[in-house]
């Protein structure tokens, strides 16, 4: 199961014309009167305590749980049964602080609707219900100062484990404070791990970028291409930076060169990919080969290459980075480096509910370049 935390920074809703009625007569409307909830006689744990006959630190520790308190097996059946009859839920919130953490794992990601992350969600959501938890997910919307903000929130929370999911920023001061942030989650007893570049003292799933992109330059140097240009993505991205420097060094290796005017920086979005191919496009020579430094950046650059009246891949091809499993059936299909991101999102739940030693621990995600129709070998 997964939580998703509201972005209290969201498009408000249209006005109700009785809140507008309220607000011309001098008068703002609660929310209560608005959304007024249903009365209900709610079941208190005070209410069990008494139906089984205990006292209500018993009926607490039986129900919630405690960290150096035991109930004996009598009475614990006892509240079990006096809860049921009174239909009671338990308060989410007593139990952790009965047991010191909850049954959530809190997941930090920078963009929920990219598929890279959702993949990435989708595989620790599986992982945490195989061991009886849940996925509280909060999503930066590409904001970095809000990563540190919501690792505060989830150890507030007192989520039993982090993730956090994502590249880090060529941001030393910045990187310290979130490494600061996810080191006092660590001391106060939730275990963390990130999926991205390392941090010390912090375990990690580190993925192979650079590479990748290595691997991808020279498979397509090998398919003949000489001229190539670059959608480079954010420049205060590491994960960017990786994959660029890495396609640039190999290319250089095999004999080959790319302008720096060539590379042509965006956002990791569709319409970061749409807007940095148009400008490479319309201002520069047509390279022969473009590598979009990931697949939702290169599904742009494809929509605007075809706005352009240029044919991908007869007057240019164009390769990304990820496959995305969502856009493999792209037309022509699309040349990318694989990330196993499944792999990936397990390994980073293994690493957050797993105790570890005192050693930090890594894993390293291999990647794989897929040839397909995008960049089909040059005569």
């Amino acid at each position: 199961m997964t939580d998703v935390l509201p972005d209290a920074r969201a498009a408000r809703p249209p006005e109700p014309a009785t809140d507008r009625a309220l607000r011309r007569a001098g008068r703002r409307g609660r929310a209560s009167d608005r959304y007024p909830l249903p009365v209900v006689a709610r079941v208190t744990l005070s209410d069990v305590a008494r139906q089984a006959g205990v006292s209500l630190a018993t009926a607490s520790r039986a129900l919630n749980g405690s960290s150096n308190r035991t109930v004996q097996p009598a009475l614990r059946e006892r509240v079990v049964a006096a809860a049921a009859e009174l239909r009671y839920a338990p308060d989410a919130n007593a139990q952790a602080m009965a047991r010191g953490a909850t049954t959530s794992v809190g997941l930090v990601v920078h963009d929920i609707a990219d598929p890279y992350f959702s993949t990435i969600a989708a595989a620790v959501t599986r992982a945490a219900d195989r061991v009886g938890l849940h996925v509280t997910l909060a999503s930066t919307q590409n904001e970095a100062d809000r990563e540190i903000e919501l690792v505060a929130l989830m150890q507030r929370l007192r989520a039993r484990a982090v993730i956090v999911a994502g590249g880090r920023l060529a941001d030393p001061d910045r990187e310290e404070r979130l490494r600061a942030a996810l080191l006092d989650l660590q001391a106060g007893g939730a275990s963390v791990a990130l999926v991205g570049q390392p941090l010390d003292g912090v375990d990690s799933v580190v993925i192979d970028n650079a590479g990748g992109a290595r691997d991808l330059a020279l498979a397509l140097w090998g398919l003949g291409y000489r001229r190539a240009a670059i959608l480079g993505g954010p420049t205060d991205r590491l994960t960017a930076q990786n994959r660029r420097d890495g396609f640039v060094t190999a290319w250089a290796g095999a004999g080959g060169r790319i302008d720096p005017a060539d590379v042509v920086h965006g956002a990791f979005t569709w319409e970061g990919g749409a807007e940095a191919m148009t400008t490479l496009l319309r201002t520069r020579p047509r390279p022969e080969v473009v590598f979009a430094a990931n697949d939702v950046m290169a599904l742009g650059a494809l929509s605007a290459a075809r706005a352009l009246g240029v044919r991908v891949p007869e007057d240019v091809a164009v390769a990304g980075f990820d496959d995305i499993a969502t856009l493999r059936d792209v037309v022509p299909g699309l040349t990318t480096v694989r990330i196993p991101l499944d792999e990936a999102g397990e390994a980073a739940a293994e690493l957050a509910l797993t105790p570890r030693g005192d050693e930090v621990r890594a894993t390293e995600i291999r990647t794989e370049v897929v040839l397909r129709d995008s960049t089909p070998p040059r005569g």
